[in-house]
């Protein structure tokens, strides 16, 4: 049923701050969800481009070095004394590029881009290690610190959104890249331009990754070439939590933004109320793989004429 999967998602995230509502009244209150919701604006950035790539039949496993990377770049400038947002210009170009990079190969190579991904993944953080010798790069001006403070981050994730939603459904980039990952072998015999679709939409992955690092080394006043670390899984988890088929071919803006919504509250509830953050990576997984397993007995029971 069209739109089932959306009102799951949001029974599931009333019920879940109902019972926290119970156990921890504070946990919902204003100043503490206004709070924690910095924590989840570089994950929902970063997830909205991974959105596109699944739906496109691809996958960025790099997205979480490509941070790190982008967050070193941005650190080291500032070092050497560069005004703190042209270094952030800096970071979202050198992001930009990485992203390309790695659509680059996935084009002309052919390669599954889940080998590539990895491939680049393992790449772009031992650079990020070398490029900073593994130290945290602090230090930052109060102007540059204030872009992750108040309603700044929740206005770009907000612009962002509308933006991914405009292109999924008003636009023929949004047609090609369903039809892409429908049949990509069909796509190319139709002439739609599949691999400078691809190119596009690793570019932008990297260049999320380069606008999520500069909201992360600004919130935690910090660079390190270990920023980001599982940032992929969570980014996809929260893709196919929302109802993107990981094949590709479908996806919903809007279960995304709830699915989003749903991740970031069980992991800040999670360690609200048993102190131990270490059981996230449990619920991660755990939502993964439930997500898949419905989808599975979803197609199951209506067999798709693919």
């Amino acid at each position: 049923m069209k739109g089932g999967r959306e009102l799951t998602l949001a029974v599931l995230l009333v019920a879940l701050l109902g019972t926290a509502a119970v156990l921890e009244p504070r946990f919902v209150t204003l100043q503490a969800q206004s709070l924690l919701a910095t924590h989840v604006w570089e994950l929902a950035v970063v997830a909205l481009a991974m959105l596109l790539i699944i739906m496109a039949g691809g996958i960025d496993l790099s997205v979480g070095a490509m941070v790190a990377l982008s967050a070193v770049t941005l650190g080291l400038m500032v070092e050497r004394g560069t005004p703190p947002f042209v270094a952030a210009l800096a970071a979202c170009l050198v992001g930009l590029a990485a992203g390309l990079t790695n659509g680059w190969l996935i084009a002309r190579t052919r390669v599954h881009p889940l080998l590539i991904t990895l491939a680049s993944m393992a790449a772009f953080r031992g650079i990020a290690e070398g490029l900073s010798v593994a130290r945290p790069l602090s230090g930052y001006p109060d102007a540059f610190l204030g872009i992750a403070a108040g309603k700044n981050p929740g206005l770009l994730f907000l612009v962002l959104t509308v933006l991914t939603a405009l292109v999924l459904n008003r636009s023929r980039w949004g047609r090609w890249i369903v039809a892409v990952g429908l049949d990509e072998k069909v796509s190319r015999f139709t002439k739609i331009p599949v691999d400078r679709i691809k190119l596009g939409l690793y570019g932008w992955s990297g260049l999320a990754c380069g606008l999520a690092a500069c909201l992360l080394v600004a919130r935690n006043n910090t660079a390190k070439a270990d920023l980001g670390m599982g940032l992929e899984l969570e980014a996809i988890t929260a893709v196919v939590l929302g109802g993107a088929k990981i094949e590709g071919g479908k996806g919903s803006v809007l279960g995304l933004v709830l699915a989003l919504a749903l991740l970031h509250q069980t992991r800040e509830f999670i360690s609200w109320h048993w102190k131990q953050s270490e059981l996230n990576l449990i619920v991660i997984g755990t939502l993964l793989i439930g997500a898949i397993l419905a989808e599975r007995l979803f197609q199951a029971k209506t067999p798709s004429s693919r």
